[in-house]
């Protein structure tokens, strides 16, 4: 069986999937491991015999492009609205790593681990591309990798622990955002009691939109230069404080259900399949102009949004739209509304991004003290996902993904990844996980992994951000897709794959030096 098993590889990754899915799912009292069971599965199955681990590098290398590429187009779409909020939680990131490779040096050496060890420690508790320059900087020492190979799941179990411990709690984010996700969007029909012109009402156009008019028994659709009258009915549209802010200024919510009358106005959601409206921004479409119509909301994944005139949209997301009776399907034509067209991908764009990703972090820059700084195969395709993802389309080029897709390459991705790192660190971990040397390194790691991860979450709270954007920032400053994928599972926010980016972009470029400073001492 292990003959058959190392003479094909993909079968070995296929069956380490496979069972690695099913452990991910037996929960551990509040904790279900989910895609890092592959992690696990794949150790267990890489201690049989090392040969079952030859031969993944460049399948473990796809998976991880493939995860960080995608999270990255997903993160860049906020990561500069939100720059303001994280630039400060960034920093609680930069201290914590800091304060990390201090306490491993000092307490490493200690012990009596050498700096190779340490290295490798660094890396592998924070799960980074920086084993590459650990490797380089330690001269290919074997120590490196044993402490790469027994802190790496040490690190996964410990940071999923405290995601676990964190994740779902309510502390005051003063300073942060609300999430789109946990407040929602309501609709209130509102009987309007003054003379107002719309653009004296709090909160239009950025955080409510207005779409049915009641006026003298009349039905219609808002208009930009529409003035309100007192005895007029009109639907107001946002999250639920805003709402409710618009509305006392307006008069007081109606008993009546406009959205109830379909014969003059209609509306329905289209799925956004028409490649000339991806990446372009609400306003630019011009919905107004095309249908006499207006969208009021735009569902991506499982997150209902305002549909702000800057709201750039994405392919596959499901857009309502309200128009006049006759014009639905105008608006069908328009939107595209064709599932089985975004359920194919745009191989160009996505192989494009994916080398420029791959081609910056093949680049290495020399810095003083002989130390050379390489983003590697996550941190750059992660890094030019961002970029790309902010920018949304460049002239043809459109670089977003539908949700569903990029969902899906980070589902992959992510377990492939975890898979060959378990098949390929087996061997070292369990020679040494029991002895002397690699109980010192366990408990390291973990202490270790707490006091940098406390640093971070006690600065997050402290700045003022809620416990999700502070659990995203800790996962990105751990470096584990896994914990990201954990986080995401516990509680649906954007706030969370937000920060990740942020961190993880950051991080890496902290603790690639730091390894190398580490390896010196």
């Amino acid at each position: 069986m292990i003959e058959f098993l190392a003479s094909n590889p993909l079968v070995t990754i296929m069956g380490v999937l496979a069972l690695g899915a099913l452990f991910g799912q037996i929960k551990f009292g509040p904790l279900r491991f989910g895609a890092a069971g592959a992690l696990f599965v794949g150790l267990l199955v890489g201690m049989l015999d090392p040969r079952l681990s030859q031969g993944m590098d460049l399948v473990k290398a796809l998976g991880v492009v493939l995860f960080c590429y995608a999270v990255g187009l997903a993160a860049g779409s906020t990561f500069l609205s939100d720059l303001k909020r994280q630039w400060a939680l960034m920093l609680a990131g930069i201290v914590g790593l800091v304060v990390m490779a201090g306490f491993g040096i000092g307490v490493g050496h200690l012990i009596g681990l050498s700096s190779s060890h340490i290295s490798g420690l660094f890396a592998g508790v924070l799960t980074s591309p920086a084993i590459d320059a650990a490797l380089k900087a330690t001269d290919g020492s074997p120590d490196t990798l044993v402490g790469y190979a027994v802190s790496y799941p040490t690190g996964v179990v410990v940071a999923l622990v405290m995601v676990a411990m964190v994740a779902t709690k309510r502390w005051p984010g003063k300073r942060d955002n609300v999430s789109m996700a946990e407040a929602g969007i309501t609709a209130t029909s509102t009987h309007v009691t003054r003379e107002t012109e719309i653009s004296e009402i709090p909160g239009w156009p950025n955080h409510i939109r207005m779409s049915y008019l009641r006026r003298h028994g009349e039905m219609r659709l808002m208009t930009r230069a529409d003035r309100l009258h007192d005895g007029d009915i009109v639907l107001v549209v946002g999250m639920p404080d805003d709402v409710k802010t618009a509305v006392d200024y307006l008069g007081y919510p109606s008993s009546a259900t406009l959205t109830e009358n379909r014969r003059d106005v209609d509306f329905r959601r289209f799925v956004v399949s028409n490649p000339h409206l991806a990446g372009r921004s609400i306003g630019e479409i011009n919905v107004r102009h095309h249908l006499d119509g207006i969208v009021t909301r735009v569902r991506r994944g499982d997150l209902d949004m305002l549909a702000t005139d800057d709201l750039i949209i994405q392919p596959g997301d499901r857009v309502l739209c309200v128009v006049p009776r006759g014009r639905l399907s105008d608006a069908q034509d328009f939107f595209g509304d064709s599932e089985a067209r975004i359920s194919q991908v745009d191989a160009l764009t996505l192989g494009l991004g994916i080398a420029l990703g791959l081609l910056a972090g093949a680049i290495a820059v020399p810095l003083p003290g002989g130390i050379t700084f390489q983003l590697g195969t996550a941190a750059g395709p992660l890094i030019v996902g961002m970029v790309l993802g902010s920018l949304h389309r460049t002239g043809p080029f459109r670089w977003d993904l539908p949700q569903n897709i990029n969902a899906l390459l980070r589902q992959i991705g992510l377990m492939i990844f975890l898979a060959c790192v378990g098949l390929a660190t087996g061997p070292a971990f369990v020679s040494q996980a029991l002895s002397i040397t690699g109980l010192k390194l366990v408990g390291l790691s973990a202490v270790s992994l707490v006091l940098g991860g406390a640093i971070l979450l006690a600065g997050a709270r402290l700045i003022g951000l809620s416990a999700q954007r502070a659990v995203g920032g800790f996962a990105g400053f751990v470096g584990q897709p896994a914990v990201l994928s954990y986080a995401n599972s516990l509680v649906n926010d954007e706030r969370i794959d937000s920060a990740y980016g942020a961190l993880f972009a950051l991080g890496t470029v902290v603790k690639i030096l730091l390894v190398q400073v580490i390896a010196l001492s």
